[in-house]
């Protein structure tokens, strides 16, 4: 019975990789196939003409820039003149300080100003008539992958469940059976997982009608692989389960954040609200903070220790993103900047310079999408470059960590004890990985958080470890490719920012476990044990999932 139960966890280790592969893919191709074919949703015709201009977005920029979604060539009409943009009350058009004005059936535009069909809108020496959609015959085509229209039938959210929940069976069952020995310790896990996803399926396409699941799915994955691979750690059912009870605040977050910013206007409002409610909750950990590996970012509340720079992530992209109207005004600039710096430098002054150059990444994505400049990227480089020089002199274990960068083995028993041991086990577990709790580093300190990446391709194999890096890594170009769609710049913005904020986070953990970068303390989303940073980042998730269009399905009034 032994022997037939040994012959058969062999054989999952080779099936898992495969497995895994067919699983990520299958979730990217339903997020392709569920798009809608390209249409526009109104038209400007130009009166002296008769040329139909089609508007495709939510909020359109109208102006002589390039760069303007609806560019128009006279010199009467500013860079940046207007903005055209929808609402659940029906279409509005708002004057950028523009030196001609906007004129809407020649009256002037004052603030938002509401737009109905066939009125006629006057931008420089140009007047359009505001059309229906309808009246637009020709083909529209997209380049972006998730973009392009599918007629292939996608897979059923619940039948893309069955294959993830068989997935952590499996890694139950290796679980179960490891090292030799039999240990149920990690079935029940395996049942309390299980139960958590099919009942967030079955709220969230029942009770809360949310139509597509497939990015839920994929993260629902990502978050089971992370529980199954606590469970056989050092003290790992108690890891394993405070990770599942966190997965479950961060659903519930997930849902919170998606209803709180169904109305991008509701957003503006409370953006002020919470950047003090943030700034708040850092000098707390700045005051109340206990240093735990050379960082002071974390709060002990009893049993609980709370990281606040995690859920700060999610409050910076409410900040960061805004309505295309509002973007740009002096005073939305202002504020950005001020609560950018604080984060920096709250985060500087616990030590935490992982996580500030997470939010550095992050407000060179904000800053590039909200200017579009290349001059801005550059000169925040060029700061960045000052301060991580400043950070080197005066913080000697960071100096550490760049002197042992790339010469771990020349320090194996000293600075480059964990990087050493991390390589090695790596290359120990090939390409199919030697079975969840048969590794070795899961003895060495931070090997479930840090070194997480090399847990992974040590038990797991590295196929399994680099597709769910790509994964991670596809769901940017998939919010880049679903804004387009979006209802809001605030949307788009943050969907993008929220993915790259992934991505950066998730590079940075596998390049540091990897020596390719020096190591930085930074978790990977979904799999690493933590129960702040789960959170977040099933918060995060919800600004992607509020970029698909249809995420908020409404009717329009003309």
């Amino acid at each position: 019975m032994q022997y037939i139960m040994d012959v058969a966890v062999v054989a999952l280790r080779i099936l898992m990789p495969v497995y895994t592969i067919i699983i990520v893919y299958q979730c990217f191709a339903a997020m392709r196939r569920r798009r809608r074919p390209e249409r526009p949703l109104v038209l400007l015709q130009d009166l002296d003409s008769g040329v139909k201009t089609p508007v495709l977005f939510w909020e359109n920029s109208i102006g002589r820039s390039r760069g303007s979604d609806i560019a128009i060539d006279d010199p009467a009409v500013s860079r940046n003149h207007c903005v055209l943009l929808r609402r659940k009350e029906g279409w509005f058009i708002n004057d950028s300080n523009s030196k001609a004005g906007t004129y809407v059936n020649d009256k002037k535009v004052n603030g938002r100003t509401r737009v109905k069909i066939d009125d006629v809108i006057s931008i420089g020496n140009k007047d359009f008539a505001f059309k229906r959609g309808e009246e637009f015959h020709e083909e529209l085509q997209s380049s972006w992958f998730f973009s392009k229209v599918s007629n292939k039938p996608a897979m059923k959210p619940y039948k893309l469940l069955i294959l993830i929940s068989l997935f952590h069976i499996f890694m139950c069952v290796e679980a179960v059976f490891c090292d030799g020995a039999t240990d149920y310790a990690p079935a029940y896990i395996c049942m309390g997982l299980l139960a958590v996803e099919w009942l967030f399926f079955i709220i969230s396409t029942t009770a809360l009608k949310r139509v597509g699941f497939e990015l839920e799915s994929l993260c629902l994955f990502l978050t089971g692989i992370g529980v199954m691979l606590l469970a056989r750690q050092y003290n790992g059912i108690k890891l394993a389960t405070t990770q599942l009870v966190a997965a479950v605040a961060g659903m519930v977050l997930f849902c919170i954040i998606i209803k709180f910013i169904e109305d991008p206007d509701r957003v503006d409002k409370w953006r002020l609200i919470i950047m003090i409610a943030s700034t708040v909750l850092l000098a707390i950990n700045l005051i109340f903070g206990r240093v735990t590996n050379g960082s002071a970012n974390w709060i002990h509340l009893g049993p609980i220790s709370v990281q606040p720079s995690e859920f700060v992530k999610i409050a910076y992209i409410f900040v960061g993103a805004s309505a295309l109207d509002k973007l740009n005004t002096r005073k939305n600039l202002i504020e950005f900047i001020i609560f950018s710096l604080i984060c920096l430098g709250a985060l500087a002054v616990m030590g935490d310079f992982g996580t500030a150059l997470i939010f550095f990444g992050t407000f060179l994505l904000i800053a590039f999408m909200r200017s579009g400049d290349f001059k801005t990227i550059i000169f925040a480089l060029v700061g960045a470059g000052s301060a991580g020089l400043l950070v080197l002199t005066r913080k000697p274990y960071v100096l550490d960590r760049f002197k042992v960068w790339g010469h771990v083995f020349e320090n194996a028993d000293d600075k480059g004890y964990q990087m050493s041991r991390t390589l090695t086990y790596i290359a120990s577990g090939g390409l199919f990985g030697v079975g969840i709790g048969n590794g070795y580093l899961k003895y060495i300190v931070a090997s479930e958080s840090d070194l997480v990446f090399g847990l992974m391709s040590e038990e797991m194999g590295l196929i399994v470890a680099v597709t769910i890096a790509v994964a991670v890594a596809t769901l940017f170009i998939y919010a880049r490719s679903v804004t387009t769609r979006s209802r809001s710049t605030f949307y788009s913005i943050s969907a993008c920012c929220a993915a790259g904020l992934l991505v950066i986070q998730m590079s940075l953990n596998v390049f540091g476990a990897t020596d390719i970068l020096p190591l930085t303390g930074v978790t990977f989303p979904f799999i690493s044990s933590g129960g702040s940073s789960i959170i977040s980042c099933w918060g995060l998730l919800a600004f992607v999932k509020a970029a698909d269009e249809r995420t908020y399905s409404l009717k329009v009034k003309s």
